[in-house]
C-alpha cells in the first residue's frame, strides 16, 4: 500500500512538474515564436502582422502538441526559431522582389515551404537518416547558424531604430534624423534587461522581465507621446488580431481557398529553401536533444525524433503556423521548472492556444521593438564569436576560413547560396582531413620484416642483403584522387632500386579511379625492370560494397607475370623470398638430409652425431597431417629432413593464427623439450615430411653418458633461440618505427 501510495505521489509530482515547466517555457517560446513570424512576413508590410502573430503562435501549438508526443525526447520543447525565421524571411523578400507574385499569395508560398520540409524531415528520420546529419562538420554549422544571427542582427537593426520598412539598414545608420526616440528606448530597455535579469532573478526567464521592461517603457513613453496608446494604424505595436475560433477558421480557409490560384511554374522556386529548411532544423534540433541527453543522463532517438519534428511542421503547416525545432532556451527552462517528461513539451501547445485564444488582445500591444531587442540578443547569441580563437594555430586557420565563407554567404546572397558553399566546404574539410592522414600506414623493406617462413643461416643471408630491393608497403584508409598522388610521392625515392613492390590493402576503405590509375603507373615502371607489383588481402567486400579485386581487374589490373595477388601479407612475403633464392640459385632439393646436413647439428663431432643417430626415432607424416596440437603432453623435439612444418596457433571459432612455417632442415617443438609443460601450438606437416625426433627421455640418457655433448646441444639451442628473438627485435624496432 505504502508503495502505491508513494508511485501516485511520484507520479503526480512528476504531472505537476511537466505542467509547471511546460507553462513557463511556454512564456520564453511565445515572445520569440511572434517575432520569428514578424521576421518572415516583415517584406509583405505592416497589413501581415496579425497573420504573423498567429503564424508564430500557431507554430507553438502545433509543434507542441504534435512533435512533444510523437518524438519523445524527454523535456525537449519545440516551437518556431531563428534558423526558420531566417531561410523564409529571405524566401519571402526573394518572392517579394520578383514582382510577380501577389502579396496576398506569398504566405501560401510560406507555408508550402514549411509543409515539404516537414515531409522531408519525416522521410530523414524514416530512412535513419538522423545520425548522418549529426555529421555534418563543426565549422559549417557554426558558419551557418552564425549567419543566421547576423542575418537576425541586420533584419532588427531597424525596427530597434524605428525606420520605415523601405530603407535598409546600410543606409538608416546614418539618417540619424529618421530613427524614432520611442523605438529606440524601448529596445535598449528590453536589450539591457535580457542581459541583466538572469544575473539578478533567475527563478523568472529572462526573455519574459525583458518583454514586460520593454512594454512598461512603452507605455512609459505614452506621456511624451499619447499617440502610442492608439491601438489601430500604430506602427510601433504589432496591432488588432483576429483571435476567435471562427477567425482562425476563416484564415485557414482563405489562406488554402489562395492555394488553387498558384502558379505552378513558381513551384521550383520553393525547391532549396524546403531541403535547406529542412536539413537546418534537424541540425538544430539534434543538437538541442544531444545537450539535453548530458543534462538528463538519457539518451534520445535522432531518427525517432526527426519524424516527430516532420510530423510536427506539417502540422504547423497545414494551420498556417510557423515551422519550427527543438528550442535550446524553452528546453532549458523547462527542465530547470520541473519539465521531466514529454508531456511537458505538450502544455507548451496547449498553453499558447490558450494565450491565443484568451489573450489574443493583449499581444496587439507588444511594440515591435521590444520583440526586435529580445530577437538581437538571440541573434548575438547565435554568433560564434569563440570562433575567432581558431586564427591562433596555423592548423585551424582554414576552419575559421570555411566559418567565414559561409557567413559572408548568407549575408551578401542568401541563407540558400550559404547552404551551397557550406556543402562545398564540407566537402574540402572532408578532403582535408583524409590528405591530412597519409594513405600509407607503415612501409619497410625485405630486409626489416620477413615472411613466417623459417629459414637456414645461408638462408638468411642472402635475404637480408638482397631484402633492400623488397619494398612492403602497408595502405591504410580512402585511396582517392585527394590521397593518390601522395602514395605515388612516397614511394618514388626508393622505386628505382625495388624489384619487388608488395601492397598490404587490409586497411583500405575505398578506391576510386585515379588511385587505380596511379597502381597501373606503379606497375608500369617496375615492369621495366622486369619487377612484381604484389597486392596482398584486397578487400573483397568493403562497407560501400566495392570489391576492390573485382573494380582493380575490370580497370585492367588482372594477374600477369609482373602482377600477382596473394591472400595475406606472409604468403606473399614468402613467395618473393623464394623467388630471390631461386635467383640466387640456392638450391632445392626432395632428397632426405641426414642427420649431417641439419644446420643444428653443424660442429658436432662424428662421435657426437653417432650418439644423437642411435637415440633418434623417424617418423612420416603425409601432407596436412597433424603432428600434435595444442595442450597435448610430449617432450619431443622434431628435426626436418624432408618436407615443410607449419605452426599454429588456434582461436576461439575455429580461427587459426599463422606463426611460423618450417622448412627442411629446421626444428621444432622445442619450448615443451626444455620446459616440459604441455603443446603451445598446433604442428601441421604441409607437405609429405619426414622427421627426425628426440625425446627428453633419451637426451637425458645421452647427458648422463656424455656431458660435453649435451652442453653442445644446449649450446647450439641457445643460439638459435638467440637469433630468432633478434630478428624479432629487429622486425619490432621497423613495426614500431615506420
Amino acid at each position: 500500500m505504502e508503495t502505491i501510495i508513494k508511485e501516485k505521489k511520484s507520479s503526480s509530482g512528476t504531472f505537476v512538474g511537466d505542467v509547471l515547466g511546460g507553462t513557463t517555457a511556454m512564456l520564453v517560446a511565445l515572445p520569440a515564436a511572434i517575432a520569428f513570424g514578424l521576421i518572415i512576413y516583415a517584406p509583405l508590410g505592416p497589413a501581415f502582422s496579425g497573420k504573423a502573430a498567429i503564424g508564430g503562435i500557431m507554430g507553438t501549438v502545433a509543434l507542441g502538441l504534435i512533435a512533444s508526443l510523437i518524438g519523445g525526447t524527454k523535456s525537449l520543447v519545440s516551437a518556431p526559431c531563428a534558423p526558420a525565421a531566417a531561410v523564409l524571411a529571405v524566401f519571402a523578400t526573394e518572392l517579394v522582389s520578383k514582382n510577380s507574385i501577389p502579396a496576398d499569395v506569398i504566405p501560401v508560398y510560406i507555408t508550402l515551404v514549411s509543409l515539404f520540409a516537414g515531409v522531408v524531415q519525416l522521410i530523414i528520420g524514416k530512412i535513419g537518416g538522423g545520425k548522418v546529419i549529426k555529421y555534418i562538420p563543426y565549422p559549417v554549422v557554426a558558419g551557418y547558424l552564425s549567419g543566421v544571427g547576423v542575418l537576425i542582427l541586420t533584419g532588427q537593426l531597424p525596427k530597434l531604430l524605428g525606420l520605415p520598412k523601405e530603407i535598409k539598414i546600410w543606409q538608416g545608420i546614418f539618417m540619424i534624423q529618421d530613427w524614432k526616440w520611442e523605438s529606440i528606448c524601448v529596445g535598449v530597455a528590453t536589450i539591457v534587461v535580457m542581459y541583466l535579469a538572469p544575473k539578478i532573478i533567475k527563478a523568472i526567464p529572462a526573455a519574459i522581465i525583458a518583454l514586460f521592461a520593454g512594454v512598461v517603457c512603452y507605455f512609459s513613453a505614452s506621456a511624451i507621446n499619447p499617440s502610442l496608446l492608439l491601438l489601430d494604424h500604430n506602427p510601433f505595436i504589432i496591432g488588432p488580431i483576429s483571435a476567435s475560433l471562427s477567425d482562425l477558421y476563416g484564415m485557414f480557409v482563405n489562406q488554402w481557398t489562395l492555394a488553387s490560384t498558384l502558379d505552378f511554374h513558381n513551384i521550383n522556386l520553393i525547391i532549396a529553401p524546403v531541403f535547406t529548411l529542412a536539413v537546418l532544423l534537424s541540425i538544430d534540433t539534434l543538437k538541442t536533444c544531444v545537450i539535453l541527453d548530458a543534462l538528463t543522463l538519457s539518451r534520445h532517438n535522432s531518427n525517432k525524433e526527426l519524424v516527430g519534428q516532420g510530423i510536427g511542421n506539417i502540422g504547423s503547416a497545414l494551420l498556417c503556423g510557423i515551422p519550427g525545432g527543438g528550442t535550446m532556451g524553452p528546453t532549458l527552462v523547462n527542465l530547470t521548472s520541473g519539465g521531466k517528461t514529454k508531456l511537458s513539451g505538450v502544455f507548451v501547445g496547449i498553453a499558447a492556444l490558450l494565450v491565443l485564444l484568451l489573450l489574443g488582445k493583449l499581444v496587439a500591444w507588444i511594440p515591435y521593438a521590444a520583440l526586435a531587442g529580445i530577437l538581437i540578443v538571440v541573434g548575438l547569441r547565435m554568433i560564434d564569436f569563440k570562433s575567432f580563437s581558431l586564427l591562433k594555430h596555423s592548423s585551424t586557420v582554414f576552419d575559421f576560413v570555411v566559418i567565414l565563407a559561409v557567413v559572408i554567404s548568407a549575408v551578401s546572397m542568401s541563407l540558400i547560396t550559404a547552404a551551397g558553399v557550406g556543402i562545398a566546404m564540407a566537402i574540402i574539410l572532408f578532403l582535408r582531413e583524409q590528405m591530412r592522414t597519409s594513405v600509407i600506414r607503415r612501409k619497410a623493406f625485405g630486409n626489416q620484416k620477413f615472411s613466417k617462413k623459417s629459414r637456414l643461416e645461408n638462408e638468411r643471408k642472402i635475404l637480408e642483403d638482397k631484402g633492400q630491393h623488397t619494398l612492403i608497403v602497408e595502405l591504410q584508409g580512402q585511396l582517392f584522387f585527394g590521397t593518390a598522388d601522395q602514395l605515388l610521392s612516397e614511394i618514388e625515392p626508393v622505386m628505382g632500386d625495388c624489384k619487388y613492390i608488395l601492397m598490404d590493402m587490409r586497411r583500405v576503405l575505398s578506391m576510386d579511379f585515379t588511385a587505380a590509375n596511379r597502381m597501373k603507373q606503379i606497375l608500369a615502371r617496375i615492369k621495366e625492370k622486369n619487377g612484381f607489383l604484389i597486392f596482398t588481402s584486397v578487400p573483397l567486400s568493403l562497407p560501400s560494397g566495392q570489391n576492390v579485386k573485382e573494380y582493380l581487374k575490370y580497370l585492367g589490373l588482372a594477374e600477369t607475370a609482373n602482377l600477382k595477388f596473394f591472400d595475406e601479407l606472409d604468403s606473399a612475403m614468402e613467395w618473393v623470398e623464394d623467388d630471390i633464392l631461386l635467383q640466387e640459385k640456392v638450391k632445392t632439393d626432395n632428397r632426405l638430409l641426414s642427420l649431417s646436413e641439419i644446420e643444428f647439428f653443424n660442429g658436432f663431432s662424428e662421435e657426437a652425431l653417432k650418439t644423437f643417430a642411435s637415440s633418434l626415432e623417424e617418423k612420416t607424416y603425409k601432407k596436412d597431417e597433424r603432428i600434435f596440437k595444442t595442450k597435448d603432453e610430449g617432450d619431443e623435439i622434431y628435426f626436418i629432413r624432408n618436407g615443410n612444418v607449419k605452426i599454429v596457433l588456434p582461436l576461439a571459432h575455429g580461427i587459426f593464427h599463422h606463426l611460423v612455417t618450417i622448412p627442411k632442415g629446421g626444428f621444432f617443438g622445442d619450448m615443451s623439450f626444455l620446459d616440459f609443460r604441455k603443446r603451445s601450438a598446433d604442428a601441421l606437416s604441409l607437405d609429405d615430411s619426414t622427421l627426425y625426433v628426440l625425446s627428453r627421455k633419451k637426451f637425458n640418457e645421452i647427458a648422463a653418458k656424455h656431458p660435453e655433448v649435451a652442453g653442445k646441444f644446449f649450446e647450439k639451442l641457445a643460439f638459435v633461440i638467440s637469433n630468432r628473438l633478434r630478428q624479432s627485435d629487429k622486425e619490432l624496432k621497423t613495426l614500431q618505427e615506420s
